[in-house]
């Protein structure tokens, strides 16, 4: 029997399993790592059927003048891609072709992806789908620290705290083995979860272990500003690490001093003795307070908000203030979604971006990278769109006219998504890079069909900024290839050499990342399956980074930067007509888009479809019963998916999971309008209609 040890093809934890080949299927076994310890949730154990599914793709598709997608070879795939993208490229220009990444790619993937827009397409036009997930946390933790690792120690560190502050993740149902993680906190009743529903994580609150505090959608910015407010009126700020190491102080209390706690329950509706029993639990478990650590964490319900970064910024001023990053046994971080949301946004898939999260306006940067490939840096592009502005810039005049699409389903992941469903099919050309069929693929004019998890070699960064090894148990069936060296094959149909292996993609990127801020230059592949961690940074010379902060911050004068939040409406506001909010995310069965969990049949029948979650007031009033079809509508689209009625939800609001594709779609209703800063569309919230679905 073949047996390697791997990670998990799902979230950022990147839970350690064994893999094992028997004469009845793939055998998974959890393993021992810090994240998971050995447990896997119900995605993990049955995430060897991927590997089989019986729609899986198997060669080449091209379609058909008649519009059919038919079996076609690589070298025909292959040579009509390039042959577009060169007759676009000589008509419109090189922006005229467009890549999509996808935060799930493995390093070099993510890494070679970039390489192939800007080199050998010569486009800046080139995002990825980490900016629906990450990008508002980026941006604060730049603003900030200077830096941008998503969590900067390690996940253990977690286990004494004494009291967690969860803001906007649910990783009871997104991630289960962190919640072991929690045990300490919630013994000591310090758990502290912000969601407008009673989640399965605030539900860990019950019983003493901690405290929900359930705040109106698109309210989470007077709230984290009134639990500030209580701190600088109790006057227990940490005043000497403020004044060592933190600069913009006085203005970021200045925007607090504003949001009393009872001035915040009118606007949150969450009661002024929670806020202020919140904030005091949360300083008397912080180090200055003389308790075990206190740590502030957020997910994605407070990024995903067109004022997410100003969100995760007053967050972050919260744990400021107490004195929480950098010092050992507290501190702040965001909790990374998609299996390499981490890598994925390092290495050269963002607009902005070059290997080694460097600035691509920076002419230092441009220079290093363009000496490692071999170019003049003038011949490098510049800064291209974010994601949402890129997909919406589709069909447009000056717009750009093919897209290449790699780990990534947008027809059921972009809001808004019946507008891109139409951008997409408007297109000269569409390429799409999957293993499996998935809805945007389906779309598609070539589909490339390639290896999934198991049967690659690579690496990712987990949620810690720890880089771990994928494992290839087996090769790929049918005529699927590798997707590095797909990726090296239409380079190569362009005229570029690439390399075309993970280790020597991994060398070439450790180069490419040297001196930058996400430095990999001293991180040994092959030692990577040794149990010693490498976090990055991990400059050449150096033994790497668990902990990031600890005598200085990444800003050029070492210091933390808080700065002023202020509050801002929902851009989608209830109003007549719309009275309600609409608010979605994740489920324990499925991930993501559900282009891999809903093929699987265990997965699947724990949660066949979308449902609206609704309180039983609101249903009342609204005449709508358990079970009932319920259309909810917005601006944008109509939606529609049984009632699930529970008193876990405010009545003023229904809940939707985004994993679903057809009449439950989700994501056909939610709010294009972005962050001005990450450029984080507003998945979280926006006003429907709800109602009844007539026969």
């Amino acid at each position: 029997m073949t047996a390697v040890d791997t990670h998990c093809p799902y979230c950022a934890l990147q839970c350690a399993m064994t893999l094992t080949e028997t004469s009845s299927g793939v055998q998974v076994r959890g393993r021992d790592f810090p994240t998971n310890r050995g447990g896997l949730c119900q995605k993990g154990w049955t995430s060897s059927a991927l590997l089989d599914v019986e729609d899986r793709l198997l060669t080449p598709l091209i379609r058909t003048a008649a519009g059919e997608l038919e079996p076609a070879s690589w070298d025909d795939a292959l040579t009509l891609i390039a042959n577009r993208i060169r007759a676009l490229r000589a008509e419109y220009g090189p922006d005229a072709v467009a890549v999509f990444g996808g935060g799930g790619l493995t390093n070099e993937k993510a890494y070679l992806l970039g390489k192939l827009a800007r080199l050998a397409i010569g486009t800046a036009m080139i995002d990825y789908n980490g900016r629906f997930c990450m990008s508002s946390a980026a941006a604060a933790g730049n603003q900030s620290f200077g830096i941008d690792r998503g969590l900067p120690f390690p996940v253990t560190d977690l286990d004494s705290a004494e009291s967690i502050l969860l803001i906007g993740s649910n990783i009871a149902d997104t991630m289960p083995p962190l919640v072991q993680h929690l045990a300490a906190a919630r013994r000591r009743g310090g758990l502290i979860v912000i969601d407008p529903r009673r989640s399965a994580t605030a539900a860990l609150c019950d019983d003493g272990q901690g405290l929900h505090l359930q705040p109106l959608p698109g309210t989470d910015i007077p709230l984290l500003l009134a639990l500030l407010h209580v701190l600088i009126a109790d006057d227990v700020l940490d005043d000497d690490f403020l004044q060592a190491r933190v600069d913009g102080v006085a203005g970021a209390l200045a925007s607090a001093n504003e949001w009393w706690p009872e001035r915040a329950e009118q606007v949150t509706g969450v009661p002024a003795h929670s806020i202020r029993q919140a904030a005091r639990t949360l300083w008397r478990a912080s180090g200055h307070g003389g308790g075990q650590g206190a740590y502030v964490l957020t997910g994605r319900g407070a990024e995903q908000h067109a004022n997410g970064t100003d969100t995760v910024q007053a967050a972050i001023n919260l744990a400021l203030a107490l004195g929480l990053p950098g010092r050992r046994g507290n501190g702040y971080g965001a909790l990374t979604g998609q299996g390499n949301g981490q890598g994925g946004r390092e290495h050269g898939q963002k607009a902005d971006q070059l290997p080694g999260y460097r600035s691509i306006a920076d002419p230092a940067a441009r220079a290093h990278i363009a000496s490692v490939w071999g170019i003049d840096p003038a011949d490098l592009p510049g800064a291209g769109l974010p994601a949402m502005q890129l997909l919406t810039s589709l069909g447009e005049p000056s717009g750009p006219k093919a897209l290449l699409v790699h780990g990534s389903n947008v027809v059921v992941s972009a809001p808004n998504a019946e507008d891109v469903k139409r951008r997409l099919a408007g297109l000269d050309l569409l390429v799409v890079t999957d293993f499996v069929p998935s809805e945007t693929a389906m779309l598609a004019d070539v589909v490339l069909p390639i290896a999934q998890w198991a049967e690659e070699e690579g690496t990712m960064t987990n949620l810690e900024g720890r880089v771990i090894r994928r494992r290839r148990l087996r090769p790929p069936p049918g005529e699927a290839r590798d997707e590095l060296a797909v990726i090296a094959d239409l380079a190569a149909a362009l005229g570029h050499e690439f390399a075309r292996t993970a280790l020597d993609v991994f060398t070439e990127l450790g180069a490419a990342s040297s001196g930058g801020l996400a430095d990999y230059a001293g991180i040994d592949y092959d030692r990577l399956d040794e149990p010693l961690p490498a976090h990055w940074p991990y400059a050449a010379g150096t033994p790497g980074t668990p902990r990031l902060f600890t005598s200085r911050f990444a800003h050029p004068n070492g210091r933390a930067r808080m700065r002023p939040v202020h509050a801002s409406d929902v851009r989608d506001d209830v109003r007549p007509g719309a009275p309600m909010y609409l608010i979605t995310g994740r489920v324990l069965a499925h991930y993501q888009s559900g282009a891999q969990t809903r093929r699987i049949p265990e997965l699947a029948a724990v949660s066949r479809g979308a449902f609206v979650q609704i309180h039983p007031l609101t249903a009342a009033r609204l005449q709508i019963t358990d079970g009932d079809d319920v259309q909810v509508a917005s601006e944008r689209g109509v939606v529609s998916a049984p009632a699930r009625l529970s008193y876990d939800i405010r009545p003023e609001v229904v809940f939707m999971p985004f994993h679903f594709s057809g009449e439950g779609s989700v994501n056909r209703a939610t709010n294009p309008d972005s962050d001005p800063i990450s450029g984080m569309p507003e998945f979280k919230v926006c006003a429907v209609d709800v109602r009844r679905k007539e026969a």
